[in-house]
Parts: C-alpha cells; structure tokens; sequence
C-alpha cells in the first residue's frame, strides 16, 4: 500500500464523486448568498474540528469531552496576540498551537501516567476545560465573564494575512483547512504511527505486549489532536469576532464537536465530514424554520442532535459514512483491499 496516494483504496465513482463535490464546493461562492455560505463555512468548521477529535478518539482510542478546552485557548491566544501586540492569526498560531499540543499532552500525561482510562479520563477532560472556563471568567485582561471582541474592520477588502474580510474569505479559508485534516489524517493512518495507534484503539495489552510505547503513542495523538483543534479556536475568534468563556468553553461545544465523528463514522476519514454535513444543515434549518414560524423553543438543536445520536447508536453504531460507502460503491469493501474510509 503506498501511503502517499491519498486516493488508495478508492473506487473510480469515489474519486468522481469527490472531484465533482470539491469543484461544487469552490464554485459555490459565486452563487450563493450570504446565508448559505456562512452555513457552508460552519460545516466545514465542524468538519475540521471533528477530524481533530476523530484522531484522539478513533485513531487512538482515547476518549476526550473536553475538547472545547483547545477551542477557547486557541482563540483567546491568538486573539490576544492581535489586539495586544498586533501579531495575525497565522503568526499567532505558531504560538498557541504548540501551547494547545502541550496542554493536552500534560492532561494526557496527568492522566495516562497514572493510569487513568476509559470514563475516567474522559471526565478528567471535562475537569479540565470546566476550570479553565472558571479561571477565564476572571482574568480581566482577556474581557472576563464580559468577553473579548476583535475590531471588526470593514470597507478595506481580503486580508488574509490578518484574517479580515468578507464571508467569502472565510468560506475558502475554512474549506481548505477541513481539506488539509482531510489530508493529513488520511495520510497519517497510513503511516507507522496510525497503525501504532490502531493496534492501541483494538487491544491495548496486546499493544503492549508486542513493544509498543503506549504512553508514547498516546501522547502524540492527544498533542496533534489538541493542536489541531486549537487552529479551528483560532478560526473561531477571527470569524464571531468575539469569545466568551462560557460559550467558548462550554461541555455544549465539546459536545458538539464530537458528535459530526459520531454520526459520521469514528475511526473514519470521512465520516467526521460526512456528519458535519448532516448535522448543521438539520440543526440550522430547525431553527430557522421555528423563526419563520414565530415559534421559540430553546434546545430546539440539542433535542434533534440528541434524537439523530440515539438513532444512530440504535441502527448504525459505526456511523453513517462507512454503509454509505460501500453501498454506494465509493471504496474498495474490507476484506478485499484495505479499510473502509
């Protein structure tokens, strides 16, 4: 298997299907409104952020609900950076994201050090992202409970460097970092380290047995997975404009990012795509429907997301994108050549 053809194991349809929904994709811009791009760009937040989630949990087989935690200092950092010393979102990322990478080594560190697995790490996550919500609550130089908010610059066009401009920019910008995880990840399942951690997610004493540094491994996944997700905070800030702890930090926003992976197919490539795709389109078009009919019913997205997880739970435990696409004849079947991607 050559593991730099990002395309192995894909059928000749697959491939024609996916050049013709990237080429959609680039082209929608020039036809669609405000609104629909601005969901699009939403989608493919939550199709980045999932992937970044999907390489400590399917990959590696560690379970996180804090991952709100690297959204809120990947955005507070680079927000900082911005207003205090004038630094971009780029040059900022090389700052936080290395900062977020060594956050969630050390949680991961705290917790596989001592043995700490399964649940239990899962609420020692939790522990993290909700002290961390508290301490930014109080830290007055960051806005506190009252928020931080980037200037909103208009009427000067682009500017990619520092990340202002019109909702097109945005859009592009977004759909090629979903694309690079996209990238990224279906390379590094290819690749040693991938199969290190499969071997991890199937049978950890086994793994063990057959010398494999498991706290090596884990690590990596925790660190690439925590710096991936502190780029999509960094995004976060420069898009809303505006970041408040109990928003940016909150269990929903874990929540939320785990559950496009979820629905998707965990341990996938595509599945954490897929499942964004599914989910912001249903839960934005309920609430905009409950609007057009003057109805308020707060959670109205929480209820759906929570009815679509049982459902999947129920009929498709390993998620939507790996019967989709053998059915539809997207991959190449397990057992013939490879896995279902």
């Amino acid at each position: 298997m050559r593991t730099n053809d990002l395309f192995d194991g894909v059928t000749p349809r697959g491939k024609m299907l996916f050049t013709a929904g990237l080429a959609a994709l680039l082209l929608a811009p020039e036809v669609a409104d405000s609104y629909l791009i601005s969901i699009l760009t939403l989608i493919f937040w939550f199709a980045y952020v999932g992937q970044a989630w999907n390489v400590m949990m399917g990959f590696a087989g560690q379970l996180s609900l804090g991952h709100a935690l690297y959204v809120g200092l990947g955005g507070y950092g680079a927000a900082a950076l911005y207003l205090h010393l004038g630094l971009g979102p780029w040059v900022g990322m090389l700052v936080v994201v290395p900062v977020c990478a060594l956050v969630g080594m050390a949680i991961g560190w705290l917790g596989f050090r001592f043995g700490v697995r399964g649940v239990h790490f899962a609420l020692l996550t939790i522990a993290c992202a909700e002290v961390t919500r508290v301490a930014f609550d109080h830290i007055t130089a960051l806005g506190g409970s009252g928020g931080l908010f980037l200037p909103v610059v208009g009427g000067r066009g682009d500017d990619l460097l520092m990340l202002r401009g019109s909702p097109q920019l945005y859009y592009y910008v977004m759909l090629v970092l979903a694309l690079l995880a996209l990238a990224l990840c279906r390379i590094v399942t290819r690749t040693r380290l991938g199969y290190f951690w499969l071997a991890l997610r199937e049978n950890p004493d086994a793994a063990a047995a057959l010398g494999i540094p498991l706290l090596r491994v884990k690590l990596l996944a925790v660190g690439l997975s925590a710096g991936m997700t502190g780029v999509g905070g960094v995004f976060y800030a420069f898009y809303y404009n505006n970041l408040f702890p109990d928003q940016v930090f909150a269990m929903g926003r874990s929540i939320e990012i785990l559950l496009g992976p979820i629905v998707g197919g965990i341990g996938t490539v595509f599945g954490p795509i897929l499942g964004a795709m599914i989910l912001t389109p249903i839960g934005e078009g309920a609430n905009l429907l409950l609007e057009a009919l003057g109805i308020t019913l707060p959670g109205t997205k929480q209820v759906i997301y929570g009815v679509m997880l049982v459902l999947i739970i129920c009929f498709r435990p390993a998620g939507i994108w790996p019967w989709i696409a053998v059915k539809a004849g997207l991959v190449i079947p397990p057992g013939e050549k490879g896995d279902v991607e």
